[in-house]
């Protein structure tokens, strides 16, 4: 299917839901729901950047995520590892593709190793600039606007900022995505609706995009569906 470049949306965000349920119809542990889940997330990224698509997020573990059972955040911990090593294996196959890669969320918590790794990955990649790729891990919406507002009020406390000067664009400077363009198009797979702390204060004119495909079975032409309807939707901002 020929998706019109002209119609692209800068920035796609898209909530990666549904790998639990996908392994529980198939007998499998939810474990295996994400493995799978981390295959699709490789190809959907590498789809976005064929597309021509500047940004790209991927919503892969929320602060909420910690409530669930032990041996599961250890599984996706674990899983995460690998994919950060595997990264660093395939690091000149990313830089030749112009991947920006940045992990945004809190490094608060996170396996030392692990945060070693992100750094690691951001780092090499700091310097590409065909796609940029944004893994939301241990995030959370609200927790990025309290993070914001304590850096606006430091400033204002020390002398450096005046509270008649603070604006919008002063909140956005503090938030992980902060010299990106706000997602044009969050997408949520599953079913469900509802952003689930997700870009809160990034999305407040995103289009929204629902579609019934659990996670592990999406693909290029699940993507492809949710950009055509985009393509179609007047976006107002607000104005007539």
């Amino acid at each position: 299917m020929a998706i019109s470049r002209e119609n692209l949306p800068q920035h796609v965000a898209i909530i990666m839901d549904g790998n639990g349920r996908w392994a529980k119809q198939r007998g499998l542990k939810r474990t295996e729901g994400h493995k799978v889940g981390a295959e699709v997330f490789r190809n959907i990224a590498k789809y976005c950047s064929d597309l021509g698509i500047k940004h790209v997020t991927f919503y892969a573990f929320s602060t909420e995520n910690w409530k669930r059972s032990k041996t599961e955040v250890t599984a996706i911990m674990n899983l995460f590892r690998k994919y950060l090593d595997e990264m660093q294996r395939r690091a000149e196959e990313n830089e030749e593709a112009g991947y920006n890669i940045r992990f945004i969320g809190s490094r608060e918590g996170m396996p030392k190793d692990i945060v070693k790794l992100m750094d690691t990955v951001e780092e090499r990649s700091k310097d590409k600039s065909n796609t940029y790729v944004n893994l939301a891990v241990n995030y959370g919406g609200r927790a990025e606007i309290v993070e914001s507002v304590k850096s606006i009020a430091e400033k204002v406390k020390n002398g450096t900022l005046k509270i008649e000067d603070i604006t919008e664009d002063t909140v956005s400077a503090g938030i992980y995505t902060a010299g990106q363009p706000d997602p044009d198009l969050i997408i949520r797979p599953s079913g469900e609706y509802r952003l689930s702390n997700f870009l809160l204060w990034q999305s407040a004119y995103a289009e929204i995009y629902i579609d019934d495909v659990l996670w592990p079975d999406y693909k290029p032409e699940d993507l492809d569906r949710a950009l055509e309807a985009y393509a179609k939707r007047n976006r107002r901002f607000g104005g007539v």
